[in-house]
């Protein structure tokens, strides 16, 4: 894995959750770059040291020697599948060009970016996807950046990032903070514990991720906030380059942007799981992509039994979250 300083072009986007000491930002160059994170076999407590370095940073990444349950040729042969049937329209659950947030429209005559819903029941490769979303090493690790017991997760997203069909990019963004936020919202919000954390694995070796790290502590300066929001370059920005097998866990509300490359292909997948400790703090984020209507459904048929009853645990936490939290609106329904 690569972590370099910016010097604009193409970029990326990112994510995860944390709670940690918060200051207002100031406009004064960074002393200096922050270490690599890149977490592997060769450390004495990977664990322990993924959470120091997201909590640090914003972001970990861990390698691909510290999951070898994961098949990476099964699973890119069944996200070549779905890729196919969501460019053709035959899977209708897809994040379409040129919108950036849910909802989207299941017509992907003007190209796709993402293809939604992995777990869902009707995708033919959803137990390969599965697999890997309930890694028993994956919750380990799940577990402990959370900072809770592996009896309290919850299911929550398991999604796909794709080669676009034309060049596409986000705009700088938290996930949980709008844009309008005033230092004093963003602090309170990052003041709070983000209870889930989330991920992509790449299947292929991906250039997309751009985050500014240490900004899931603090609010934006004044640079960061008046800036262009698809502005190329920012001062501290980096760009995360992951090599196929990779995991990087991210800060949901680290400021990030993406952008994704036409030419190059992508196949990403971007997953989530939240925590019981969360109550109905995580229903927008998570039922805003529409997963609680197809979850209630699906079952765990053709698991391993030791993975099937942590994924039917999962699962209802998940139901019972939605069963409780109503209509949850969307976090940016017109962009």
């Amino acid at each position: 894995m690569d972590f370099q300083p910016d010097r604009g072009g193409k970029k990326e986007s990112a994510k995860a959750t944390m709670r940690l000491p918060i200051a207002v930002a100031v406009d004064t160059p960074a002393a200096s770059e922050p270490s690599i994170s890149n977490i592997d076999t060769s450390s004495n407590n990977p664990y322990k040291a993924a959470r120091e370095a997201l909590d640090r940073d914003g972001f970990v990444v861990l390698s691909a020697s510290l999951f070898p349950s994961f098949d990476l040729e099964a699973l890119r042969a069944a996200a070549s599948h779905i890729t196919k049937e969501a460019r053709s329209g035959t899977w209708p659950y897809i994040r379409t060009l040129p919108k950036q947030f849910p909802p989207w429209p299941q017509d992907p005559s003007h190209g796709i970016w993402g293809v939604q819903h992995l777990l869902h029941p009707l995708n033919t490769g959803h137990l390969v996807f599965a697999k890997s979303y309930f890694d028993k090493e994956l919750l380990k690790y799940v577990a402990e950046l959370i900072g809770c017991d592996e009896g309290d997760l919850t299911m929550e997203l398991y999604n796909m990032l794709v080669r676009p069909d034309e060049d596409f990019s986000l705009r700088w963004h938290r996930d949980d903070i709008t844009a309008s936020a005033t230092p004093e919202e963003e602090l309170e919000r990052l003041n709070k514990p983000a209870y889930h954390a989330q991920w992509n694995l790449a299947l292929y070796d991906d250039a997309s991720l751009v985050l500014i790290p240490g900004t899931h502590k603090r609010a934006r300066t004044d640079s960061e906030r008046n800036a262009d929001p698809y502005e190329a370059h920012l001062p501290g920005q980096i760009t995360v380059k992951l090599k196929a097998g990779e995991v990087a866990f991210y800060n949901n509300n680290i400021l990030h942007r993406g952008v994704y490359d036409s030419k190059k292909e992508r196949m990403t997948l971007h997953g989530s799981i939240g925590t019981t400790l969360a109550g109905e703090e995580r229903a927008r984020n998570v039922l805003q992509h529409g997963v609680g209507e197809w979850a209630k459904e699906w079952d765990v048929d053709g698991f391993e039994p030791e993975m099937a009853e942590r994924a039917k645990r999962m699962r209802e936490r998940l139901v019972e979250l939605g069963k409780t939290s109503g209509d949850v609106g969307f976090f940016s329904k017109d962009e």
